[in-house]
C-alpha cells in the first residue's frame, strides 16, 4: 500500500487530523482550520475542527480505496493514466472536504 504515490501524505493527513476529529486541540495557530471566526470563539474552533478532521480522514480513506482499485507500479509504463487517477483520488476529496469546511464556518 506504501508504495502508491500518495500513500504516506494521505496516512500523515489521517493521523493528523485524529486529534481534531476527537476535539483534542485548543485554539491555536499553527495547527487546525484557522480563520478568523474559528480563532475568536472556542465553540466556533471545536466544531469546525471537528467537522474538518473527520473531513479528512474521510479524504484519506477515499485515497485509500483509489490506490487499492487502481494499484499503481512505478516499474510498469504507460501508467500516467493510473497516476492520474491517484492524483485525482487525492487532491479532489482534499478539496471537496476544505470546501464543506469553510461551508460549515459560514453558517456558524
Amino acid at each position: 500500500m506504501f508504495s502508491q504515490p500518495f500513500a504516506i501524505p494521505a496516512a500523515l493527513l489521517f493521523l493528523a487530523a485524529i486529534p481534531l476529529a476527537l476535539g483534542l486541540i485548543p485554539r491555536n495557530r499553527f495547527y487546525g482550520f484557522r480563520i478568523r471566526k474559528a480563532l475568536a470563539d472556542d465553540r466556533v474552533w471545536y466544531s469546525i475542527n471537528r467537522l474538518a478532521g473527520i473531513m479528512l480522514m474521510l479524504a484519506s480513506v477515499v485515497y485509500a480505496v483509489v490506490a487499492r482499485a487502481w494499484p499503481y507500479s512505478r516499474l510498469t509504463g504507460g501508467n500516467f493514466e493510473i497516476f492520474l487517477i491517484h492524483l485525482a483520488g487525492f487532491w479532489l476529496p482534499l478539496l471537496i472536504a476544505l470546501v464543506l469546511a469553510g461551508i460549515y464556518v459560514r453558517r456558524l
